[in-house]
């Protein structure tokens, strides 16, 4: 080789590693809030409950569009994805299932938590719960964020004492149109209004009996057994669910040992729960841990997404607990009519849903 073509040689590759290294050092941009784990083609879940982890799925400009806690989301029959922050720059995000924003509104919601849809005749409806000290509330809105109703605050009415906490978490809608209210981190009651907001009845409480509540952070009206619908309550102290009639009558109890797990979702026969903790061995509420758990028709786990796979000994569930560290604080499960499901969590770095792709 000669002097100048080994120079120019020479010259080409300092080119090329100058271009690599200014490539290097331009900064990378995304709108990933916090760092989690790259999973690639890994499968979570168990049996027939398998899922492919999409962690950025729902991630959006935090500029623009932020979110403080993700709390609950729901599929509308329009086929949008409708998600409550406590973020009030956009209480309400509304995604299509590929991710992409569709629209937000809302500014009024300080702690934006519960999101229960509600559907009556051809229109859906929103019923938010707001455990804000300054102004607890429960109130029905459309799809587009107009308020149709706004339950009394039971300190005003005479169901509560004035100085009692009131902080609703969650709501669920009975087949006559009435509406159970779970005062998950107030006074530990359901309380039962009308369709139009008049005060029936309460019934649970705090306390470690069969028919009370350790934080009755969620609750569910469930169609699936033939006989009639009955109340499912989280009890999630108690790593359970609490089983009731629509009038307020304990039935029984569904123990999930070492799943904080916040409300039931049902879709067809299935339960879905987030975990918003789990416990490490014999701790309790591990922080930064959770797991999605999934429940069949008799109440029995069948697959834990992120979490350890079930076992039961003599009929008994083990104890569960956080497997992987793909999840902080699961606070809810929404699932789709692809039987795909949204994560939405709390305390995570202001992290967006992340979507599990059903396998």
């Amino acid at each position: 080789m000669s002097t100048s073509s080994s120079y120019n040689s020479r010259r080409n590759f300092l080119k090329q590693g100058a271009v690599v290294a200014a490539a290097a050092s331009i900064p990378s941009f995304s709108f990933n809030i916090i760092s989690r784990p790259v999973l690639g083609d890994e499968l979570i879940g168990h049996g027939a409950f398998k899922y492919r982890v999409h962690q950025a799925w729902g991630n959006l400009n935090p500029a623009t569009t932020p979110v403080n806690n993700c709390h609950e989301m729901v599929q509308a029959r329009n086929g949008k994805l409708y998600m409550i922050t406590d973020d009030t720059h956009n209480n309400v995000i509304v995604y299509d299932k590929s991710g992409k924003l569709l629209d937000s509104w809302g500014t009024t919601f300080k702690s934006g938590h519960g999101l229960t849809l509600a559907q009556e005749g051809e229109e859906d409806f929103l019923w938010i719960c707001d455990p804000h000290w300054e102004n607890p509330s429960v109130v029905k809105m459309t799809l587009d964020g107009r308020e149709v109703l706004r339950l009394p605050d039971p300190r005003t009415i005479g169901v509560y004492e004035k100085d009692d906490a009131y902080k609703p978490t969650e709501t669920a809608v009975g087949p006559n149109g009435e509406v159970y209210v779970a005062d998950g981190y107030g006074s530990q009651w359901v309380l039962q209004f009308s369709s139009t907001g008049e005060f029936i009845r309460k019934f649970g409480g705090k306390g470690d009996g069969d028919s009370q509540f350790s934080t009755v952070h969620g609750v569910t009206v469930d169609y699936r057994d033939a006989t009639g619908p009955t109340l499912l309550c989280t009890s999630r102290g108690h790593n359970a669910f609490k089983r009731f009639t629509l009038d307020g009558e304990y039935l029984s109890t569904i123990f999930l040992p070492g799943a904080y797990v916040c409300r039931p979702v049902i879709d067809d026969d299935t339960l879905y729960a987030g975990v918003c903790w789990s416990r490490l061995r014999y701790l309790n509420q591990t922080p930064n841990s959770g797991f999605v758990t999934i429940l069949d028709k008799e109440g029995k786990v069948v697959s834990n997404p992120g979490g350890t796979r079930p076992k039961y000994r003599k009929n008994e569930l083990q104890l569960m607990l956080q497997d992987k560290p793909i999840f902080k604080h699961c606070h809810d499960v929404c699932v789709d009519d692809d039987k795909n499901l949204y994560i939405c969590q709390w305390n995570a770095g202001k992290s967006y849903p992340i979507k599990l792709e059903r396998v």
